[in-house]
């Protein structure tokens, strides 16, 4: 089987040398590709700029804003048997890229910022047979905002943690289904949380029938 895997965060620039981005390492991203290829899986591993060095995959794409992010997963997602969105997208980008830097001034600025584009919505509303997995990381209303997250986006599972996830060695998270079954799993490395969603994610290719992609 073939799997297309985000990773990282992306960078969404106000001046040449100013951007806007979150704390994403890519760690999470990076071991989902190293359990895929432990698996007997091909990897296609798009990635914002991350902070972990990224396993040797059938191919490697370094992106830096979601608008990037967005043209290389549309341009390989047909190739894939399945997809984990496991990249932390930033949901602004300024209205308007300033050419050069921005020179300090004296009393207040206001940075006007539009929305970025849905990469998993946009894929996956034609992903036909297959498996399409994301994540959810919610402050609060965690439950409900990553069943609505699922839906929107027309996941088979979604993977639900905390801010307190970003950067740590030890995650809490929990596995909710397409199906309604969900699973809970407490002090994980990120290598075991990756192993086991990749599992998953056989389960559930395996129920949507036999891929084309070799294993």
């Amino acid at each position: 089987m073939r799997i297309l895997i985000t990773a990282g965060p992306t960078r969404e620039y106000i001046d040449d040398v100013r951007f806007l981005s979150n704390a994403s390492t890519g760690r999470m991203g990076c071991s989902l590709a190293r359990a895929a290829l432990a698996a007997g899986h091909r990897v296609i591993l798009v990635h914002g700029p991350i902070a972990c060095e990224p396993p040797r995959c059938e191919k490697t794409i370094p992106v830096t804003s979601a608008a990037d992010m967005l043209g290389a997963v549309t341009a390989h997602i047909a190739e894939a048997d399945a997809a984990i969105m496991a990249a932390a997208v930033s949901d602004y980008r300024p209205a308007e890229r300033i050419p050069g830097k921005i020179k300090k001034q004296q009393g207040e600025q206001t940075l006007r910022l539009e929305a970025t584009p849905d990469i998993a919505a946009t894929v996956g509303r034609n992903k036909g047979e297959r498996v399409h997995i994301g994540f959810a990381l919610e402050a609060s209303d965690g439950r409900r905002n990553a069943l609505a997250k699922l839906r929107a986006k027309n996941f088979d599972l979604i993977v639900l943690n905390s801010p307190a996830a970003i950067g740590a060695e030890m995650t809490h998270a929990e596995l909710l289904f397409a199906s309604g079954e969900s699973e809970t799993l407490l002090n994980v490395t990120k290598d075991q949380l990756a192993e086991r969603i990749v599992t998953a994610l056989d389960m559930l290719k395996g129920q949507k029938g036999t891929c084309d992609g070799a294993r």
